[in-house]
C-alpha cells in the first residue's frame, strides 16, 4: 500500500510498495493518483526504498506519474531506486526521464 512517507515545505514523499508487478501496477497507479489529488506541492518525491519485487510495469507506473505531474506543471523525483530497476530503465532508454 502506498503511504505518504514524509512531508517537507516544498515536496511530498510517497512510499512505493515492496512489490510492483503487472498484477499490482494498476491498483498502485490508482493509489498514487488518489494521493496526488490531495497534494498541491510543486514537487512530489517517490521513495522506492521498499521496492524489492518488480517488473517493467513498475517503469510504466513511474512514467505515468511523471506525465501526470508534468501535465499539472509539477515535478517528480524518485529516491532510492533499486539498482536492478535503474538498469532496466537504462536498457529501455528512459533512465534520464526519472531524476533520482
Amino acid at each position: 500500500m502506498t503511504m505518504p512517507a514524509e512531508q517537507g515545505p516544498s515536496s511530498v514523499a510517497l512510499a512505493l510498495p515492496a512489490k510492483m508487478t503487472m498484477g499490482t501496477a494498476t491498483a498502485e497507479m490508482e493509489r498514487l493518483l488518489t494521493h496526488l489529488k490531495r497534494i498541491q506541492d510543486p514537487e512530489v518525491t517517490l521513495d522506492a526504498v521498499a521496492l524489492e519485487v518488480f517488473d517493467s510495469s513498475a517503469i510504466a507506473v513511474l512514467l505515468e506519474m511523471r506525465r501526470e505531474l508534468l501535465r499539472q506543471g509539477r515535478q517528480l523525483q524518485v529516491l532510492r531506486l533499486p539498482s536492478r530497476l535503474r538498469d532496466l530503465m537504462t536498457l529501455y532508454g528512459v533512465g534520464e526521464l526519472l531524476p533520482a
